[in-house]
C-alpha cells in the first residue's frame, strides 16, 4: 500500500512543496542537470568528477532503459525544508527520497554526501542530504519509524553519524577503510556494525563481508527504509579510497544490498556518494542496468499504486565552489 501525505504531511510538520505527484509512468530514478558544476574550468583541476552524474544518465538513455520523459526531475528546496535538519548559519542544498516508500526503490543519481553533519560540511559534502532524507520520512510518512543506513562509501560517514549518535531509530552499518579521512572517532560510537578495511582490499574478501554484514544487519533490525550510499571510491586506483575493488566487484556488491533489501520487501533509496576516477560513471550506470536485468528495480519489480508524493531536491542557495572544499 502507497504511503502518502499531503504537503502538509503529519501534524505539526511545515508546508512544503517538495512532495510532488510523480506519475507512474516514471521509474523512480532522480536527476537533475543543475548536479553537474562547473566552475571556470576548475572543476578539471580537483579529483572529483563534477559531471558524473550527467554521464551516468547519458549511459542509461544510451541503453534505452530510461528517457526524459520516465526520470523524476529534481525540485528545489525552501529554507524551510533545510531547516529541518540545517541551523539557520548553514543551508545549502537538499536531497531526499519518499518515493522508494511508493515504489519499493530508488535511485538518486547524486546525493550521499555522508560527510556533512547538520551544523558543518567536509570532504566535498555540502549538505546532510542523507540525513534530511530520514527526517522527513519520520516526520512525514506514517508507519515510518525506524531506518538503517548502509554506507559502503570507501570513507567512514561521520556526518549522519554524528546527525544520528543519540538516535535509536536509525541503525547504521558502515564498511570503509579504516586508513583514511575522516578517522572520527567520536562519530564512530553511532556505527551499529562497523566494518573496518585495510589499505588493498579486494573483491573477494570484501563482497564476503557486505553480504555477511548487510544481511547481518538486517536481521538484527528490520527497518521500514534502507538508505544505502554507494560509493564507488573503492575501486581499484581511486585516489582516495584505497582499495581495490573491480568495476565487476561494484556490480556485484549493489546486487548484494539490493537482493537482500528486496527479498524482505524493505524499501531501499541508493545514492552514489563518491568516486574521484572517471570511469565510475560507467560502473553506476553498469551496475543500475545490472539491477534491472536481475528484477530487482524496474517497473515490473514494483507494483505501482498511482501517483506518489516525494521530497526531492535541492536549493540554488549553494555556491559552486562548496562541493570543492578540500578534505
Amino acid at each position: 500500500m502507497s504511503k502518502k501525505e499531503d504537503s502538509g504531511g503529519k501534524k505539526g510538520s511545515h508546508q512544503t512543496e517538495l512532495y510532488a505527484e510523480v506519475p507512474a509512468t516514471c521509474l523512480p530514478i532522480v536527476y537533475s542537470p543543475e548536479y553537474n558544476i562547473t566552475f571556470m574550468g576548475l572543476e578539471k583541476l580537483h579529483p572529483f568528477d563534477a559531471g558524473k552524474w550527467g554521464k551516468v544518465i547519458h549511459f542509461l538513455k544510451e541503453e534505452q532503459f530510461i528517457t526524459d520523459e520516465n526520470i523524476v526531475p529534481a525540485r528545489e528546496a525552501s529554507e524551510a525544508d533545510l531547516l529541518v535538519v540545517h541551523t539557520a548559519r548553514y543551508l545549502n542544498r537538499l536531497k531526499a527520497g519518499k518515493l522508494a516508500m511508493d515504489r519499493g526503490w530508488a535511485i538518486n543519481v547524486g546525493g550521499g554526501f555522508h560527510h556533512c553533519s547538520s551544523d558543518k560540511g567536509g570532504g566535498f559534502c555540502a549538505y546532510a542530504d542523507i540525513t534530511l532524507a530520514i527526517k522527513f520520512l519520520f516526520e512525514r510518512v506514517e508507519g515510518v519509524a525506524r531506518a538503517t543506513i548502509i554506507d559502503l562509501d570507501a570513507h567512514q560517514g561521520n556526518g549522519h553519524e554524528r546527525d544520528f549518535l543519540e538516535d535509536r531509530r536509525v541503525y547504521i552499518m558502515d564498511v570503509y577503510n579504516r586508513h583514511i579521512y575522516p578517522g572520527d572517532g567520536y562519530a564512530k560510537r553511532a556505527i551499529k556494525r562497523k566494518v573496518e578495511l585495510d589499505w588493498g582490499t579486494e573483491d573477494m574478501e570484501y563482497l564476503q563481508k557486505v553480504e555477511l554484514h548487510s544481511e547481518g544487519a538486517m536481521n538484527e533490525i528490520r527497518p521500514d527504509i534502507i538508505i544505502y550510499n554507494a560509493g564507488t571510491d573503492i575501486l581499484d586506483g581511486d585516489p582516495l579510497g584505497g582499495l581495490a575493488i573491480s568495476p565487476q566487484g561494484i556490480v556485484k556488491r549493489d546486487e548484494i544490498v539490493f537482493r537482500a533489501a528486496r527479498r524482505r520487501g524493505i524499501p531501499i533509496l541508493m545514492v552514489t556518494s563518491g568516486g574521484y576516477q572517471k570511469k565510475t560513471a560507467r560502473i553506476i550506470a553498469d551496475s543500475i542496468l545490472n539491477l534491472h536485468r536481475q528484477g530487482l528495480i524496474g517497473e515490473e519489480a514494483v507494483e505501482c499504486a498511482g501517483p506518489s508524493h516525494m521530497p526531492l531536491m535541492m536549493s540554488k542557495s549553494v555556491s559552486s565552489t562548496a562541493m570543492f572544499n578540500a578534505i
